[in-house]
């Protein structure tokens, strides 16, 4: 019988000692495991549900090492430090256990003004600026977490880093954070290197590096619009006025439009390709069973299955430019819509403007209105509507992506558009735009066979 609780307990030389009370304080709980990881010699209870991994150098490291080992459905990371006490961890464990949360922080409750507590709340102060999370004190030494969610984070610190990848990590990828309040019995230690480190690791995460390690190269350009809240706002609109009550996302990506849609729909299937998207959407909608992502190529998808669900739209933001073959993808489209349903895109526009942006995010094409009507009209749909959209922003794409060759587009030019993208969303409600970076199209099923 696997045990329901994990223990991590990194150590280093100077915390074997701490390690070890914590591990023979633990090794008689039934349904827990130890695991004690570090480098140096380690006095550890001889008992099966100890167990001790030693070589690993580095609390990174460490934690990565012993990942591999644990079995429990939650693990706790506990600082081998005596300022905690193991009398917290079923507070800490009580969220998780009652699904109400994926990860939980300690809040340190001491009160004082040690030099080591003032860095630590102004450490937390940083970490929250980088992440968003309204957590008061993101990187306690003492932690619970969903083992599945904790797996399922990439992480690459060695040291103390991880404290604040740990946090910069289950942020992105919209895990429940919570935390509850855990007593100090002393003040906890924690060396200047080790402050130093972290806050490196969140300047690094906040300036140059994605929360995937830059792993996904259109995953920056996709955060940062994720951000463009006034822009979405203005997207999500103009799809809302034109669907039914079961839809079909193409390319939901990390959920920005998915979460404009949802709302008041019957069911929305969010299909994605990508797993590491895919992970992403499944715990942005946790507990919205009408949400359903789906992990699938278009060209590999279950068709006969997607039919069966009686969807009445399909919706494509700025991803039919993805799919090499458009044409056979809309085909196919057609002929899981009954006649009358209809097709909602939105794709990038005029080919001058190919650069490299489009390249990191993995484009084929821009389309003209003749291009676009051709790959509706020529595959079983009538067109509808066809619209320009977002003339102002074709300055920027061009000087970014042709002229500079930047491969996202630039986080403060993108703040700064957004800013002003109700104005523009007013503006072009009002007026017929003769050109765009942008063709917005709505097109109905005919009774032909495509």
């Amino acid at each position: 019988m696997s045990p329901s609780l994990s223990f991590v307990i990194p150590y280093g030389p100077r915390s074997a000692s701490a390690a070890s009370r914590f591990a023979h304080a633990l090794a008689h709980r039934e349904g827990t495991e130890v695991v004690l990881v570090g480098e140096g010699a380690v006095d550890a209870p001889r008992a099966p549900n100890v167990h001790v991994l030693s070589g690993p150098a580095g609390k990174g490291a460490a934690i990565r090492a012993a990942l591999g080992r644990v079995t429990g459905s939650i693990t706790v990371l506990q600082d081998a430090d005596p300022a905690y006490s193991l009398e917290a961890c079923d507070a800490l464990c009580q969220p998780i256990r009652e699904d109400r949360a994926d990860a939980v922080f300690g809040d340190r409750s001491r009160a004082g003004l040690d030099p080591t507590l003032l860095a630590e709340r102004a450490m937390g102060h940083v970490t929250r600026f980088v992440t968003d999370v309204s957590l008061a004190d993101p990187l306690c030494g003492q932690r619970a977490f969903r083992t599945e969610a904790l797996k399922s984070v990439a992480l690459t610190s060695e040291d103390d880093a991880v404290d604040a990848e740990i946090v910069v990590k289950l942020a992105a990828q919209l895990y429940r954070l919570a935390e509850v309040p855990v007593g100090l019995e002393t003040t906890p230690s924690r060396p200047l290197a080790s402050q130093v480190s972290r806050l490196r690791t969140l300047m690094r995460y906040a300036t140059v590096r994605d929360d995937a390690d830059n792993q996904h190269e259109g995953y920056t350009t996709l955060e940062r619009m994720d951000g463009a809240s006034n822009y979405n706002a203005w997207l999500g609109q103009r799809f809302s006025e034109h669907l039914g009550r079961r839809v079909l996302e193409i390319g939901a990506g990390i959920g920005t439009i998915t979460e404009k849609l949802e709302p008041g729909l019957e069911l929305l299937i969010a299909l994605e390709v990508e797993r590491f998207y895919v992970d992403r959407l499944r715990n942005k909608f946790r507990g919205k069973p009408h949400v359903r992502p789906y992990l699938s190529d278009v060209a590999l998808a279950d068709w006969e299955s997607l039919q069966r669900e009686r969807l009445d739209t399909i919706v494509l933001s700025n991803v039919l430019e993805h799919i090499p073959d458009d044409a056979s993808a809309v085909r196919r489209f057609r002929q899981i819509l009954p006649e009358g349903g209809r097709v909602v895109v939105l794709v990038p526009a005029l080919p001058q403007l190919f650069g490299a942006i489009d390249e990191a995010v993995g484009h084929h094409r821009r389309y003209t209105r003749d291009t676009l009507r051709q790959v509706l009209e020529g595959n079983g749909f009538a067109l509808e509507r066809m619209e320009w959209m977002n003339l102002v922003g074709i300055p920027g794409w061009f000087m970014n992506s042709r002229v500079m060759r930047r491969r996202s587009v630039p986080k403060f030019q993108l703040k700064v558009y957004d800013r002003f993208a109700p104005l523009f969303a007013r503006t072009e409600s009002r007026v017929k735009l003769p050109v765009g970076m942008s063709l917005f199209a709505v097109a109905r099923a005919t009774g032909g066979t495509p």
